[in-house]
C-alpha cells in the first residue's frame, strides 16, 4: 500500500504511475548500466526520438554513466555497452554525487565527522582568564 502511494505520489523514488504507463505502452526498453536506471526509447519512429531513463532507488542525475548521458541527450546514436574497450586504465569508475549521503566524504577534522579521536581531545586545555 505504502509503495502505490509512493508511486502516485513521489516522483523521486523511482517512477510514477503515469511514467510506468507511458514506459509500457509507449517505451522500447535500450538497456540498463551498472547502477541498475534503465534505459528508454519512444517505439515510434519521429525526426527526434524520446530518450528517457527510469533511475533505480533514489532518481539522480548523477547516476547516469558518461556513455548513456551521451545517448540519453541524442550526442550519439549508438546504444552503450558494458563490454566496449573504450575504458582506458588510468580511468576511474563513475560513482554519483554522493554528498548529503552518509558515504559523502569527509575530510579529518571536518565538524560533520561524528569520530572524535582521543589524542585530539587530550592536548585541549580550556583557556582561563
Amino acid at each position: 500500500m505504502l509503495r502505490l502511494i509512493k508511486q502516485a505520489f513521489t516522483w523521486w523514488n523511482g517512477q510514477t504511475i503515469s511514467t510506468m504507463l507511458y514506459t509500457r505502452l509507449f517505451g522500447q526498453n535500450i538497456g540498463q548500466d551498472v547502477f541498475g536506471n534503465k534505459y528508454y526509447m519512444s517505439k515510434t519512429k519521429a525526426k527526434k526520438q524520446r530518450r528517457w531513463v527510469i533511475y533505480n532507488g533514489y532518481a539522480d542525475s548523477s547516476k547516469v554513466p558518461a556513455k548513456w548521458h551521451t545517448w540519453l541527450h541524442g550526442v550519439v546514436d549508438e546504444i552503450p555497452s558494458e563490454q566496449e574497450g573504450s575504458d582506458k586504465k588510468w580511468m576511474k569508475s563513475h560513482l554519483p554525487n554522493l554528498t548529503g549521503s552518509d558515504s559523502a566524504y569527509r575530510p579529518s577534522g571536518s565538524l560533520s565527522k561524528k569520530i572524535v579521536n582521543d589524542e585530539q581531545k587530550g592536548n585541549y586545555e580550556s583557556w582561563s582568564p
